[in-house]
């Protein structure tokens, strides 16, 4: 398992008791919003342009049953060039 994903594993386990509602918080250049759109199809997301309108934030609300799946969200959207996870 990668360092990292260790190390986010152990924060959410000590931050939330699960199930949770978790916020996933996106940066992503704005010819990829209906990209990172199309892995929630489920999912209400909000998003906001940046001033220039060059970029966009997205978030999600999902009520998430462990740390490990909010872990593979993460990975998931990996794939999607130029995204920036908060």
């Amino acid at each position: 398992m990668e360092l990292w994903v260790t190390s986010l594993k152990e924060k959410l386990d000590n931050h939330y008791s699960w199930p949770a509602l978790y916020v996933f918080k996106f940066i992503v250049p704005q010819a990829k919003v209906e990209e990172v759109k199309s892995l929630f199809p489920a999912h209400f997301t909000s998003e906001k342009q940046s001033k220039q309108g060059n970029y966009s934030s997205i978030t999600i609300n999902m009520m998430m049953p462990s740390s490990q799946a909010v872990i593979d969200v993460y990975q998931s959207v990996q794939q999607v060039e130029g995204l920036i996870a908060l």
